[in-house]
């Protein structure tokens, strides 16, 4: 090997360290990194690049037309928990590209994406919901061969009733089989009882968060007739915009179920007077209990909420009482100068007079 070539060698170690940093290989939640990625990067480096496992880059390489689906799934599902928690004392923290050494050591989601607690039964289910919508979509709008409309809803209706099936339907079981492949690791797989069954935890609630697409699925019709009249309807189903499906979510959030850790064949609740009542596939399970994310824990990667801007007025998870956990807040004036009373002027600008505010900023101590 000539001189030149070894003095390039390190700069070649350090920058593939750093692709491996962005994107860690292995583990079942490493596909969400896809969702902080710029835009075009999956595509650029490929599927046996990406941080996906085995089965998922075998799919990838067999379809790398959804890659694109793949990368919009996890954005939607990233962009709506952090939406959801906006106000809460886990605010759905994602690591960033900024720091690319930490990111090749940890989940995007942290300590939370393992815990087994409600919070990673909401990011199962939001990711899992987001991937069916994205690739739903992309059918929609006819980017695939392999899928487009719902052909059983092509024809038929109700002529009494004077509207019949038309029009583009989204094939949300597509999505939701795409979403099953791509997502959901046999069982079997697992080692350790503990594993066992987190993972199938973690199953269900990804089965939940398919669950709320199809749930929330409505129907949308036109009217046709003479002069605007509406003799005739086409109608067709169409997905709830993504926020409405992480409203549902988040209210699945706020009543989830905690199951037995034992393994057995099927999961029970953890309480044996509620035995009896029956686990829905739409509910969102969870094993252990959350922390209170009041305190900073490096250690588990939580950030606590100090700092954190509070509402002196709520009485919400966002009000400085239950944000702070009680440690009270802090205070200050922040001054605000913006443009106001703007005025065409003949001819030809704009004139505007500089107004000032001071507002009252609360942070949690």
């Amino acid at each position: 090997m000539d001189t030149a070539a070894l003095l390039a060698l390190p700069r070649l170690c350090a920058l593939w360290a750093a692709v491996l940093a962005l994107f860690p290989c292995g583990g079942q939640g490493n596909w969400m990194w896809l969702g902080i990625a710029s835009f075009g990067v999956p595509e650029k480096l490929g599927c046996a690049n990406l941080p996906l496992n085995s089965r998922q880059k075998e799919l990838c390489k067999r379809k790398p037309y959804l890659l694109p689906s793949i990368r919009e799934g996890a954005r939607l599902g990233i962009q709506e928990c952090k939406s959801q928690f906006r106000h809460e004392r886990w605010n759905c923290t994602v690591a960033t590209a900024t720091t690319p050494a930490q990111l090749g050591t940890s989940p995007l989601f942290g300590y939370e994406l393992s815990s087994g607690t409600k919070e990673t039964a909401f990011i199962y289910a939001v990711m899992a919901a987001g991937l069916v919508h994205s690739v739903t979509r992309s059918c929609s709008a006819g980017n695939m061969t392999e899928c487009s409309c719902d052909t059983t809803l092509q024809s038929g209706g109700s002529a009494s009733e004077g509207w019949h099936w038309g029009g583009c339907s989204d094939d949300v079981q597509y999505g939701m089989w795409f979403s099953k492949k791509f997502l959901d690791l046999p069982i079997r797989n697992a080692t350790g009882k503990e594993s066992k069954i987190l993972q199938a935890m973690n199953l269900h609630n990804n089965e939940a968060g398919r669950q709320a697409v199809a749930k929330l699925l409505s129907v949308d019709c036109r009217c046709h007739g003479v002069s605007g009249s509406c003799a005739v309807k086409t109608c067709w189903k169409t997905m709830s915009s993504f926020e409405k499906i992480g409203h549902l979510l988040k209210d699945k959030y706020e009543n989830s179920i905690q199951i037995s850790d034992r393994t057995r064949r099927k999961m029970r609740r953890r309480e044996k007077d509620q035995r009896k009542i029956p686990i829905h596939d739409d509910d969102l399970l969870y094993v252990h209990k959350s922390p209170n994310y009041c305190v900073e824990d490096k250690k588990l990667g939580i950030p606590g909420t100090q700092g954190r801007e509070c509402n002196r007025t709520s009485e919400g998870a966002d009000g400085c009482n239950l944000l702070c956990c009680g440690r009270g807040y802090n205070t200050h004036v922040v001054r605000h100068v913006e443009r106001c009373e703007c005025k065409f002027i003949w001819c030809c600008y704009v004139r505007c007079r500089k107004c000032e505010s001071m507002t009252d900023v609360h942070t949690c101590k």
